[in-house]
């Protein structure tokens, strides 16, 4: 449907299609919510959209890591397919994105915050603060954004055409969703439906830039650990989870104030209002301190949808691990719109509406060619996988690594892969169908950075002992 025969249905009665306000956070793993037992996090906010929306349990983020997500995100492709494997490159996408396709239904796209999709061509993230032309923001109208930006208090932004920059006033997620809160506020009476992103900032580090008055909430506090963060890596994850958790307490206040303005709008009940975040983050647990990684920590996000007029107000759950280029179709799929046809993602639309059931055992893949930084840092070889609603299973470029029975061993402290060689063997099938669908060859690392033309980002990006490039070391450190 063009914008015409949009409004063309309007004057004639037809049903009006849903707002979509899309808001994610960066870095905020599924486990650190009220309502999912985190005693640390304070989310009152967050817990009581839960209770009012469908919650995808298990949601993963099958690539871990900014701008791999936000490629998905925008293409509903895999980052092997869009090309987009590790930060900072440019997307170049081949086929409608998301905010394209919403504007061509009649949509007004609106976007705030952080965007990193614009890229760095010489590797040196040297785009990061730089103007983002009309051309590279894929059909998004209104525009408050900044490539990428994680100087909270002190953050830069454009503003539609204009190529000088600005400054949120204090620290940036609040002011941002005094913003996006406004443009809910002034498109009440529209009757254009709209598509608003908000990409927030926090809680991604540095941990302790919140406003002081979150900060002094948790500087005292008790923090207790998650049983898989070893007794060596204590102090060091108490230290970073004072500021996480600040940070989250006053995001759960920007998100009240978003589902408020919402509510006062008059539009609840035709807004379909998404909060998951692009990846988690480690924060010591398993002993390592940063996303990529393919446990829990680092891969599961949360997916709450609510959207009353479709599907009530009253929680519901799904054990299904919906992936991030699953969520591009969902949203198109749940507005009534098509899926673009280079779409890979599933849209889960029958199933958040009951009219399908969880499969018995769904799976999503764990799309990670693991990026240089995070194989020098901590020794990882490339790895694939699969995490379905019991089992993490995942495969490095050397074999069989890792198993997880996740309703037994929720904290992942079992590694089974050498103890239950049949259900390995199950996993490992379903992974090399999941390879073949997203047209993944599982390819050593090096080759899909050479394919997106970054070969030269692991050479400026070397860290000190390492005159030529560090992928030669992958198998050397690999342990």
């Amino acid at each position: 449907m063009n914008r015409r025969t949009f409004l063309q249905a309007a004057v004639a009665g037809r049903a009006r299609r849903p707002n979509v306000v899309f808001v994610f956070p960066d870095q905020w793993r599924a486990q650190a919510f009220g309502y999912r037992g985190d005693s640390n996090a304070h989310t009152p906010a967050i817990d009581a959209l839960a209770r009012e929306s469908f919650d995808f349990i298990n949601a993963v983020s099958g690539l871990p890591v900014c701008s791999p997500y936000r490629g998905s995100l925008m293409t509903g492709q895999y980052a092997v397919a869009n090309g987009l494997v590790v930060n900072d490159v440019e997307l170049k996408p081949k086929g409608p994105t998301l905010g394209e396709s919403f504007r061509k239904a009649g949509y007004e796209t609106a976007y705030i915050g952080k965007w990193h999709l614009y890229g760095s061509p010489e590797g040196k993230a040297e785009r990061r603060l730089s103007y983002v032309p009309a051309a590279s923001r894929f059909g998004f109208e209104y525009w408050k954004a900044c490539e990428c930006t994680h100087a909270y208090q002190k953050s830069l932004y454009y503003e539609g055409n204009d190529a000088q920059p600005r400054y949120w006033d204090g620290y940036d997620a609040i002011a941002q969703t005094r913003d996006a809160c406004e443009f809910i506020r002034t498109r009440a009476n529209s009757a254009d439906p709209y598509l608003l992103v908000v990409s927030l900032g926090p809680p991604h580090d540095p941990y302790h830039t919140a406003p002081e008055e979150y900060l002094a909430r948790y500087r005292s506090r008790e923090i207790k650990l998650r049983p898989n963060v070893p007794a060596a890596s204590a102090a060091e994850a108490v230290k970073n989870l004072r500021g996480y958790y600040a940070h989250i307490a006053a995001l759960d206040d920007c998100v009240g104030r978003l589902r408020e303005a919402v509510d006062a709008s008059g539009q609840a009940e035709d807004t379909i209002f998404v909060f998951t975040s692009d990846h988690g983050d480690m924060l010591q647990s398993q002993g390592l301190h940063h996303k990529q990684q393919p446990w829990d920590e680092s891969l599961r996000v949360p997916f709450l949808i609510r959207y009353p007029r479709l599907l009530g107000r009253k929680r519901r759950e799904s054990a299904t691990p919906i992936d991030a280029p699953d969520i591009m179709p969902t949203l198109l799929g749940l507005a009534g719109l098509p899926a673009p046809e280079l779409v890979q993602g599933k849209d889960w639309t029958r199933l958040i509406t009951g009219k399908e059931k969880d499969a018995p055992e769904p799976a999503a893949l764990l799309n990670l060619p693991a990026s240089f930084s995070v194989v020098r840092r901590q020794g990882f070889a490339e790895y694939r996988g699969v995490r379905t609603p019991r089992y993490t299973y995942v495969r490095s470029i050397h074999g069989p690594w890792l198993l997880y029975d996740n309703q037994s061993d929720p904290y992942q402290m079992k590694n089974l892969v050498n103890v239950l060689p049949e259900l390995r063997s199950r996993l490992d099938r379903k992974l090399d169908e999941l390879l073949k669908k997203a047209g993944d060859e599982f390819l050593p690392g090096a080759r899909y950075v050479e394919r997106a033309g970054a070969s030269h980002y692991r050479e400026v990006n070397a860290p000190v002992g390492h005159a030529k490039s560090p992928w030669g070391d992958w198998e050397a450190t690999w342990r």
